[in-house]
């Protein structure tokens, strides 16, 4: 009988061995625990893939024959910050590149562009110049279509004109334009502080990054 206990022991023993190195290997698993906090799912511990941008396409048309990017002779001519400042609404006066800090406190400003929104490029030519331009139309996360005035120095009103993004993270730091007169995308980059949304615009500025500089 006693002989019985001893080898009902060992196998306790044993099995309790078993059990303990099935605990530990699962211990060492890189799973995450299906651990619950209050009624929410666990955490993620690894994290996930970055979020894809936009990719950036030169090839596809931005625009159709009844979009055509075109110069408008028929317009008077016209210095782009009171083009802008009429068909935006936005009420700032002065050079375009004093438009991004005069908004401060005024209107909301975004890294995303919106129809009627104000594009501001920086450093148009040298530092102390910028210029102002009208978004027209979105296309896509990369493309927006604007409608500006003396792109080309002589006064001209431009219309249905591409702008591609061509910033890395596809958040409109840096865009190139597109060249109406030989119909093609212009090879300068442009650096851009963002852009000015009319008050009272159901505003992307409200849900998207703020910008300053």
């Amino acid at each position: 009988m006693q002989r019985k206990k001893h080898k009902i022991g060992i196998w306790a023993v044993i099995a309790g061995l078993i059990a303990l190195s099935f605990s530990t290997s699962a211990c060492t698993s890189t799973a995450p625990a299906p651990i619950v906090y209050g009624h929410a799912p666990a955490p993620i511990l690894t994290p996930g893939p970055a979020p894809a941008t936009a990719a950036i396409d030169f090839s596809t048309p931005s625009f159709d024959e009844f979009t055509a990017p075109r110069v408008a002779y028929d317009r008077p001519p016209s210095e782009c910050v009171p083009f802008a400042r009429t068909i935006s609404g936005v009420a700032i006066w002065g050079d375009a590149v004093t438009w991004w800090a005069q908004a401060e406190g005024r209107y909301p400003r975004s890294s995303r562009p919106a129809e009627g929104s104000v594009l501001v490029l920086r450093g148009w030519q040298d530092d102390k110049r910028g210029h102002v331009a009208v978004v027209k139309a979105m296309l896509n996360s990369r493309v927006i279509r604007v409608d500006h005035a003396n792109w080309l120095h002589g006064g001209e009103v431009s219309l249905d004109v591409p702008v591609i993004d061509v910033s890395p993270a596809n958040d409109w730091t840096q865009v190139r334009v597109w060249h109406v007169p030989g119909m093609h995308w212009g090879g300068r980059i442009y650096e851009s502080h963002g852009f000015i949304h009319p008050i009272g615009f159901s505003s992307p500025a409200a849900s998207g990054p703020q910008r300053v500089g």
